[in-house]
């Protein structure tokens, strides 16, 4: 097998949304072939039994590829909307009285009120909160309210849609991140087994828990990725920290963060998020917005391009596309258009250094052996990267919290670790069964593996790390430097 020169080098991670313009077998594995890492199936949209589908075509073109990609499932979470018109729309203009009121007809709205679908609005708010329409093109001032209704003037207007988002700034609306829908699509995972759950709207860690509970109910070993997108969320340290211990990952959800904060405000938590996530050993995808403009024309913007090579330089795993693969014209060109940006930020040398931990002790044994490597691999001449036996997948992954030019083959025999580890900056997962070999040959058909395979050559050195007892999870407890003959 001959690598991708851009999989063996890129270490951003892509993660790409399937939808009715990327879901059919051979778009799939076209992306698969541009660069994709992951895909994320939207449970906004679509049925479980298409959702499913989906995950099959996927797996099936990355066993064709020999690749390991990870299938992502994305909860809907409490996406607060207003309900429908009669006309369909309406035009607000600044200044007008309009209310929300849960006595509304469900298609019923006229220009003075619409009806709204959360019922707990209304204990929510306070008068002069700012309510803010249709992802913030429009804004509300709250006037009064009452158990059944809020009372509003038009600050901006504009044109309002049936089904639109209502959001309030600075966040505080109350609703639970995981609906009744959210549960019912938790219980359709067991057939489709994704990698990564999302769950939208996290407030505490009890979602989490709750989440990871109901998972385990129907027996989905899958990796929690909370979503970062409430504004008291970000707005208290210890509470986001927590949120981050308590999963696999997160995601920084531009798109309703940004409503709630600012756009302002929202390069600044971006860079922290990142940095926080990362110090605390969890994973990172940037999202929303990255590349929108490829909907609908064949090459990125300049600021797009910066915006992607900002979130990588900042150590962001991935990077992640949404419209601009599920419904967009050009979805093969945006993921190379993405992994071009992201190419073209990982060989500044602010990638490739880092300060990590240089003045902290390290918390465990697997830690020091997996930072102590990448450490040394760094600062060896010669290192072609790094080989890490894996049965869970911890050490690549805490590997891949040190910035580095070097890539870390995750070797495992464990198709789950695999898929998972396609998320991790830097880490290329790879099959190889340790445990099929006399343990004094390990080092030698690990090298052979890796040179058959063109990921190293003659005169290069590996650094590998594995355990002294083959097959015990979170047991890696020894380095080596090894050189190619």
């Amino acid at each position: 097998m001959q690598p991708d020169a851009a999989r063996v080098h890129r270490r951003t991670k892509i993660v790409a949304t399937v939808g009715p313009g990327s879901d059919s077998e051979d778009m799939i594995g076209r992306l698969i072939a541009a660069g994709v890492d992951v895909f994320r199936l939207n449970f906004s949209h679509g049925s479980a039994e298409h959702h499913q589908r989906v995950a099959n075509r996927i797996r099936k073109q990355a066993r064709h590829q020999n690749r390991y990609v990870g299938v992502l499932a994305d909860l809907q979470g409490p996406k607060i909307r207003i309900a429908g018109f009669r006309d369909g729309s309406v035009m607000l203009n600044a200044g007008d009285a309009f209310d929300l009121s849960l006595t509304k007809g469900a298609d019923e709205g006229d220009s003075s009120c619409v009806g709204i679908e959360y019922k707990d609005l209304p204990k929510s708010l306070l008068v002069d909160d700012i309510l803010l329409l249709d992802d913030g093109k429009m804004r509300l001032r709250v006037d009064g309210v009452s158990e059944t209704t809020v009372s509003c003037t038009v600050v901006v207007g504009g044109k309002l849609s049936s089904r639109k988002g209502v959001n309030k700034l600075g966040g505080g609306i109350a609703a639970p991140a995981l609906t009744d829908k959210d549960k019912a699509d938790i219980q359709s995972m067991e057939t489709i087994q994704p990698d990564f759950v999302a769950v939208s709207f996290v407030a505490s860690v009890s979602d989490i828990d709750e989440a990871r509970s109901l998972l385990d109910e129907v027996n989905v070993n899958a990796a929690i990725i909370a979503k970062i997108e409430r504004a008291e969320v970000v707005a208290e340290s210890a509470l986001l920290d927590d949120i981050i211990d308590a999963c696999e990952g997160v995601m920084v959800a531009r798109g309703d963060l940004g409503i709630e904060v600012g756009d302002a405000q929202l390069i600044g938590i971006q860079k922290d998020l990142i940095s926080r996530t990362r110090k605390r050993d969890r994973m990172v995808i940037t999202a929303t917005q990255m590349m929108e403009s490829m909907i609908e024309n064949s090459m990125p913007t300049r600021a797009e391009v910066f915006d992607v090579a900002n979130a990588v330089l900042d150590g962001t795993d991935a990077v992640m596309l949404s419209a601009e693969t599920a419904v967009g014209s050009y979805p093969v060109e945006v993921v190379r258009a993405m992994a071009s940006a992201a190419l073209g930020a990982e060989r500044h040398p602010v990638a490739r250094t880092s300060r990590y931990r240089q003045d902290r002790e390290f918390r465990t044994p697997q830690e020091t052996i997996a930072l102590s490597a990448m450490y040394g691999a760094n600062h060896f001449p010669g290192v072609a990267g790094l080989a890490s036996h894996t049965e869970t997948g911890s050490t690549p992954m805490l590997m891949s919290r040190l910035s580095s030019g070097l890539p870390i083959f995750a070797l495992s025999r464990n198709p789950e670790t695999l898929q998972r580890l396609a998320l991790c900056r830097g880490v290329i997962p790879l099959y190889f069964d340790l445990s099929a070999f006399d343990t004094r040959d390990v080092e030698a058909r690990t090298m052979e593996f890796l040179s058959d395979a063109g990921f190293i050559s003659k005169g290069d050195f590996i650094l590998m790390t594995n355990g002294t007892r083959i097959g015990q999870a979170g047991g890696t407890d020894s380095i080596k430097l090894l050189s190619v003959g």
